[in-house]
């Protein structure tokens, strides 16, 4: 197994980072329900929950009844619901104590890297923004130059957080579209027009004295969603992405699969419109046609002239009828993509994400027919949500997949 290259926080077994990361997780959590998730005596929660607070890790805080965090799908089963009838009798007239990370404790800054700038921001141990969104200009894409940059933003956004009394940034965490070995070496990122394996982390890690840990996009989207958001305590959360590219990723119990061949994007080449316009490998409607460039040309041919995507965008939103027209049919075809993923990977959930994800909102109903289309009627509806899109909320993203190791 590969050492990552952010260290751990704090020193201790396996069972103390477990505890740490489901505090991160569920928190404010009580000692009773920590141990019932877990699978843990009491007495061992104590001790170990104990040596977190020495740590300068977690703290307690006073919890209403009824006021903690999210907890897991099926945690509440009748075991457990057993304990936490307990826990509020023994309790009642007198407030409970939670268990929760202190915020502030540490800063990490994530970065986004995109084929013409690179965003950056500060978060703390909760994979809270903590400083403004800074971005610079991606001019020249050689791992030098963009290692040039990186060094800049890393600069910036700890002088910020220490201008704003915070400690200063203890990892970064990086995230691009392609794929990474052990969160270190670019081995394939074709937005950068990179021809050779670069050992990414290490030069980094040596420009700016910072461990650094290189991870996919979106699968930095999928992990923060379920150490933060809105995939917090489901069984499995599904991430489409739409944009310059077509992008999958899927968690299952919060940990990203894991397979060589998930950074190829080969989710766009699933069928969505035997009637669809052909990409560039020759297939006749796969879900390439849902990227900013084949809408772009689709668009053209429809109006008879050459049209940019942004030119799209506007008249889309313009509600012209042939801008709508294709966002319509664009989103049959997306909900097409979400009914196939929902029928075979069965998430909980999926967010719809990325740069063009506007287009989900302005063709919603269509969207939910072509998901309707190809879901059987008594099936579960697939549940799925639209991001707003904002490179500041990929960058926190690539912060949280640092924090995820550095809890360990």
């Amino acid at each position: 197994m590969a050492i990552s290259p952010i260290p751990h926080w704090f020193e201790g077994s396996e069972y103390t980072h477990k505890v740490a990361a489901c505090i991160m997780k569920y928190g404010p959590i009580s000692r009773i329900t920590l141990a019932q998730i877990l699978g843990l005596s009491q007495g061992a929660v104590s001790r170990i929950t104990s040596d977190l607070i020495y740590a300068g890790v977690i703290e307690e805080t006073p919890m209403a009844a009824g006021h903690g965090g999210k907890l897991p799908k099926d945690f509440l089963r009748k075991s457990a619901q057993k304990s936490i009838q307990k826990e509020n009798t023994e309790r009642r007239g007198r407030p409970q104590t939670g268990l929760r990370i202190i915020a502030n404790a540490r800063t990490f800054v994530g970065m986004k890297i995109n084929t013409t700038h690179i965003t950056a921001v500060t978060v703390n141990a909760l994979g809270q923004i903590v400083t403004g969104c800074h971005d610079l200009p991606l001019d020249d894409d050689s791992p030098e130059s963009v290692v040039d940059v990186i060094k800049q933003l890393t600069m910036d956004c700890a002088d910020e957080a220490i201008m704003a009394g915070l400690p200063s940034p203890c990892a970064v965490g990086v995230s691009l579209g392609g794929h990474i070995v052990d969160d270190s070496m670019v081995t394939f990122a074709p937005f950068l027009h990179w021809s050779k394996p670069v050992e990414f982390s290490a030069l980094i890690q040596e420009a700016t004295g910072l461990p650094t840990g290189i991870y996919n996009d979106i699968d930095s989207l999928v992990v923060d969603a379920c150490m933060f958001g809105s995939g917090v305590g489901l069984n499995s959360f599904a991430v489409v992405t739409i944009g310059i590219g077509v992008g999958y990723s899927l968690t299952v119990n919060g940990e990203p699969i894991d397979n060589p061949d998930k950074s190829y994007g080969l989710v766009g080449h699933i069928l969505v419109d035997p009637d669809g316009p052909r990409c560039i490998s020759g297939h006749k409607g796969c879900a390439t046609c849902l990227t900013d460039n084949s809408i772009a040309t689709e668009y053209s041919e429809m109006i008879g002239h050459p049209a940019t995507f942004d030119e799209f965008a506007a008249a889309a939103r313009a509600s012209k009828t042939q801008a709508t027209n294709l966002v319509n049919r664009t989103c049959f075809r997306l909900g097409t993509l979400i009914a196939t993923i929902a029928n075979l990977a069965m998430p909980d959930k999926i967010m719809i994400a990325g740069e063009s994800s506007f287009i989900a909102k302005l063709g919603i109903d269509d969207l939910r027919n072509g998901i309707n289309m190809y879901r059987h009627s008594q099936a579960t509806p697939v549940d799925f949500e639209i991001a707003e899109h904002d490179w500041s909320l990929w960058s926190k993203a690539a912060a949280a997949q640092a924090i995820r190791q550095y809890v360990g």
